[in-house]
């Protein structure tokens, strides 16, 4: 995606953005194309409605122009949502050079345009001897626009959703560590390893417990970009980091184990998320951690009923060994509160199926015991066509944590299983602000009209843009 203020090169489709009962286009097109257009509105009778699409060849100095009118509805109407829809739906499946203008400033919107053609370029296809067709947008504007932002957000979000949609064959905590370390030079963030001798030696029994019947033990990867040292606030990100997860010995039903290797795409988040901060130079102090395991299976396992101390010092009564995300995100926190010394904590997890039943695969629920990081937070995400949604953090669900045997245990029963879950998580926060973002919904295969299926990337752009303004 580029910014353009001068036309030099013939493209395979001109789009012209337009709303609804427009009927100026283009200043650029010669007399004999505006007849044209003219005639095909009245034959067709296009208007410009949400979506439609008006196709016209004609030409112009001895060369064939391809245009497209693409119509966004009612100007009062046209949300940054509708923008997205629209635009993600007409360019999806077009391949070649495309270039977009209009002349209504409404839609001149070179952000959202390179958000979408983003959305729309990216593919997992490095396994496949045939790739998939990518679409060259060119933005044309009599102004200078930057756009290096934005790209650096596509370039991140595209890290995030590769990790995501690699198999766990090629990503497993080692592997994925060995990545972060590459990304770190890369992009400019320092990364320290803690493999599983030392994640034991710190206490944190509740991830090594979770991970230790894997033939690849877990890891605990620290990430941390200083961009303003004077400044003693540090924002914390953790991302869950489960590289695949088979249920343990409570194990899974095949079909829901196929798509296991994206349990680790909170992880992926809080790492593509620090390369957008480290990238974009931001003056702000972020560290980020995950806790990446695999949950598998071996005599070795740990078992329902296993009461395991955490790094905090809890004993935590097990009940499903399929509830082993929030186990390694608790040890985790706790992690980067004492030693990390962070001022605030998000938390991004695939941590229940009951927050998909609540929210469905279109939004995230968000669980913030501070109203004015979740309200900033909401603002951030909204920025980027990225739904969030405000969940609630009552008392009587902590009441369901009580256990006989041990401090707590680490769920509760069927019903708010979402809420119980976070609630758990909260306990490990130690009263530093804390938010945590269920993404189990929207992590993959999300129905929002604006991505593909697959890894979404969903809330790298989100966290970023909160980090970037607290």
């Amino acid at each position: 995606m580029r910014v353009i203020n001068k036309i030099e090169k013939a493209y395979d489709r001109n789009l012209i953005l337009i709303f609804e009962g427009d009927k100026e286009f283009c200043e650029y097109i010669s007399e004999d194309g505006k007849k044209l257009i003219a005639t095909m509105i009245e034959k067709e009778e296009f208007t410009g409605k949400k979506g439609e699409t008006l196709s016209v060849n004609f030409l112009q100095n001895g060369k064939l122009i391809s245009m497209d009118i693409l119509g966004f509805g009612k100007k009062e109407e046209c949300s940054e949502n509708i923008f997205r829809e629209v635009l993600f739906k007409y360019l999806s499946g077009k391949s070649g050079a495309i270039l977009i203008s209009s002349n209504r400033e409404e839609l001149n919107r070179a952000d959202l345009i390179c958000e979408i053609v983003g959305n729309i370029n990216y593919s997992f296809d490095e396994f496949k001897e045939k790739k998939s067709n990518k679409v060259d947008v060119e933005f044309f504007s009599s102004e200078a626009i930057d756009i290096t932002e934005s790209l650096i957000l596509n370039e991140a979000t595209d890290i995030t959703r590769n990790l995501v949609d690699l198999p766990a064959n090629i990503i497993n905590p080692i592997t994925l560590s060995e990545r972060v370390i590459e990304l770190g030079k890369e992009f400019g963030f320092e990364v320290e390893i803690f493999d599983d001798e030392k994640i034991q030696k710190l206490g944190m029994n509740l991830l090594y417990s979770v991970g230790k019947a894997s033939a690849t033990k877990p890891r605990l990867i620290v990430m941390r970009y200083f961009g303003d040292r004077e400044s003693e606030d540090i924002m914390g990100l953790v991302g869950k980091g489960l590289t695949y997860d088979t249920g343990g010995l409570c194990i899974k039903p095949a079909d829901s184990m196929m798509n296991m290797k994206d349990d680790m795409t909170g992880g992926a988040t809080v790492i593509g998320t620090m390369c957008a901060i480290a990238k974009n130079t931001l003056k702000k102090n972020v560290v980020a951690v995950v806790p990446a395991c695999e949950n598998a299976i071996n005599g070795n396992s740990y078992r329902p009923g296993d009461i395991i101390q955490s790094m905090n010092g809890k004993y935590v009564e097990i009940i499903n060994t399929d509830a082993e995300g929030r186990l390694a995100l608790a040890d985790a926190i706790t992690y980067i509160v004492r030693d990390e010394k962070v001022s605030e904590i998000i938390d991004v997890a695939t941590l229940t199926g009951a927050m998909m039943v609540a929210l469905g695969t279109f939004i995230t629920g968000v669980f913030s015991n501070r109203d004015e990081v979740y309200s900033l937070l909401e603002k951030s995400c909204n920025k980027y066509g990225e739904r969030v949604w405000r969940m609630p953090l009552n008392e009587e669900f902590a009441e369901e944590l009580k256990s006989e045997v041990a401090d707590l245990k680490h769920m509760g029963n069927r019903w708010g299983g979402a809420i119980s879950a976070a609630k758990f998580l909260e306990i490990f926060a130690e009263g530093t602000p804390w938010t945590h973002m269920d993404i189990a919904g929207t992590a993959y295969n999300n129905s929002t009209k604006w991505y593909k299926k697959g890894a979404s990337g969903v809330h790298v752009k989100g966290l970023y843009e909160y980090c970037k303004n607290r």
